[in-house]
């Protein structure tokens, strides 16, 4: 079997490495768009609707992975900010705050789609006005959920409550274990 991984993130595709999973990546083109206010709803419609666009364009025997992480705080879904002002904003709210990061994945094969989600909560440090300056100059937090990174280097982060791979991105080592059935035992 082939194990493509539907998207072009760099984390995605370091975690899945660690776990000795050979794949191939394909970026999905379908469009993020949020489908509810329930983060669960949403990261598992949109991880399954990127690994669904992939699927659709592989050969019959390819297992697509997609998967899509969201920030969610005050009863809000927080994704990607679209500005730095945006990324500010956000890690003002964050700051001294719990939060949750939710990550949905999908993996579809010929035999049918196996979707989940994983929940991390996430306590910020009190972040001053001038460590959120110079992190978002950096241009880390744009293409992030929440606009952190906690593996960027900055002392944004106090504590971790589950799974820190789920909070980069992908709760890698509970796909990688769903991933190496295919790559045992072909369909």
């Amino acid at each position: 079997m082939k194990i493509i991984l539907a998207s072009n993130s760099p984390r995605r595709k370091e975690l899945l490495e660690k776990y000795h999973i050979d794949f191939t990546v394909v970026p999905s083109s379908f469009e993020e768009k949020f489908f509810s206010d329930d983060p669960f709803v949403t990261t598992v419609s949109l991880a399954i609707g990127k690994a669904q666009d992939v699927f659709d364009k592989s050969s019959k025997n390819s297992v697509v992975l997609g998967a899509d992480t969201v920030v969610f705080f005050n009863n809000k879904i927080i994704g990607k900010p679209h500005s730095e002002q945006e990324a500010v904003k956000t890690l003002k709210l964050l700051s001294g705050n719990t939060h949750k990061v939710i990550t949905g994945y999908a993996i579809i094969s010929e035999s049918g789609i196996e979707s989940g989600h994983s929940e991390s909560r996430v306590t910020f440090n009190r972040l001053s006005d001038s460590l959120i300056a110079d992190y978002v100059k950096t241009g880390l937090p744009m293409d992030k959920a929440g606009a952190y990174g906690i593996q960027d280097g900055f002392p944004l982060v106090k504590k971790v409550y589950g799974s820190i791979e789920n909070v980069i991105g992908l709760p890698a080592r509970k796909i990688a274990a769903i991933l190496k059935k295919y790559q045992r035992y072909p369909t």
